[in-house]
């Protein structure tokens, strides 16, 4: 069997390092032929690029690229190799280079950029024709219009473990058939508090999350729901199910990933340990699966498994992006722009934990009418107007705290 090759973009990240492992012990399976990444790591890619032998590596950062070729020789001497007994892949970099290792010649693309940045090199790995692995949620978030107008059916593959679980779950009846998806959300840090006992919450409260390994961006966002927002859109967005038919639960425990009903009553899950290297092989490898990707559950023991509704009132994060959803017109890109701007405020200290999501309202509540967008500089629009729109209620708000 030849193996699939594999173009993998947010090499360094969480989602890519796993990735890598899965093929590192399936040679036979997968070969990477080009990786890509933001450029904060160079050392790490470098070593990445030369262990996977790869033909291209891309960083979005263009001023690190001769900092990226010194790791390369760096890299080589550390492994004891002279001078000239190795060839250095092709090196891209720029803001288009993820965009340009997309289209790169391959199997699959797997994207795990973080942010909506990775929206370009969706539509580019979508437009050149490969089966396209998506972690990047912002893609289908910002641009869910021009996903879809690009993506042939079953082009798609989900890796968050909630989408590709419900991706698994409607393999067991025709759509026509389903009554609702049920998402199921850990709680991030702060489950189970009120909204009075969030007041106060601190950086670092919000960052130890109880069950995954994630990076700071993804973790706030769990500890504010808006992550789970955003898997809601991305679910409408992937399978064409009504929002109000799209449902989120709070299971602790991260073992039951995502659920299906039927309309017979019946509910089909997808449950495995809280262990990312699932979902992503399963993405690597579709249709088919991939053995020993990780352990599965222990079912010589007992196990308790929760599930509860989502407390709104304290998270009201889903509620919004659900709104935002349903009313298109680039409110999704909107929310999410808004949201990085808010962690970012957040995390240097400059807007309490509450104010992140009452901030997301206020900028979706006094967005302009912007149009369904049509091109990816429609996106880009209402996504820069969105940043300068939080910030400034950033700015105003810490003026009023200094005055008072």
């Amino acid at each position: 069997m030849t193996p699939r090759e594999i173009v993998l973009l947010g090499s360094t990240g969480s989602i890519g390092t796993q990735a890598i492992d899965i093929v590192r012990r399936n040679p036979d399976r997968f070969r990477v032929v080009a990786i890509g990444a933001g450029g904060g790591n160079v050392a790490l890619l470098a070593a990445q690029a030369l262990e996977l032998g790869v033909e291209a590596v891309g960083v979005a950062r263009a001023s690190v690229a001769q900092d990226l070729q010194l790791a390369f020789y760096a890299e080589a001497q550390r492994r004891g190799w002279a001078t000239g007994d190795f060839k250095l892949p092709k090196i891209l970099a720029g803001p288009d280079a993820m965009t340009e290792l997309a289209q790169w010649p391959c199997d699959t693309v797997l994207n795990g950029v973080v942010g909506s940045l990775g929206l370009a090199p969706t539509l580019a790995a979508l437009h050149a024709g490969r089966t396209l692995a998506l972690a990047n949620k912002e893609s289908l978030v910002a641009g869910g219009p021009l996903v879809r107008a690009a993506a042939r059916p079953g082009q798609i593959v989900p890796v968050d473990s909630e989408h590709s679980a419900l991706a698994q779950c409607l393999l067991g009846g025709t759509r026509a058939a389903v009554k609702r998806l049920v998402l199921t959300a850990s709680g991030g840090a702060f489950r189970g508090r009120s909204r009075e006992q969030l007041k106060d919450v601190t950086v670092a409260d919000a960052l130890a999350h109880p069950t995954w390994d994630m990076g700071p961006v993804v973790t706030i966002n769990t500890a504010t729901l808006v992550n789970k927002g955003l898997e809601v859109i991305e679910a409408h967005e992937l399978f064409g199910v009504a929002y109000a038919d799209i449902k989120v639960m709070v299971h602790p425990q991260s073992v039951l990933h995502s659920m299906v009903e039927f309309a017979d009553g019946s509910t089909l899950a997808q449950c495995s340990p809280p262990d990312m290297r699932i979902p992503i092989a399963l993405a690597l490898g579709w249709p088919d699966r991939v053995a020993d990707a990780a352990p599965g559950v222990d079912w010589t023991q007992a196990h308790t498994w929760e599930l509860k509704p989502l407390d709104e009132q304290a998270f009201p994060a889903v509620a919004l992006a659900k709104a935002a959803g349903e009313a298109g017109r680039c409110r999704p890109a909107i929310f999410n722009a808004a949201n990085e701007e808010c962690v970012a405020a957040f995390t240097a200290g400059d807007l309490p934990f509450l104010g992140i999501v009452e901030t997301l309202e206020r900028t979706l509540a006094e967005a302009p009418d912007f149009a369904e967008p049509g091109t990816v500089e429609d996106v880009l629009a209402a996504e820069s107007w969105a940043r300068a729109h939080a910030r400034a209620l950033i700015a105003a708000g810490a003026d009023r705290e200094g005055t008072e």
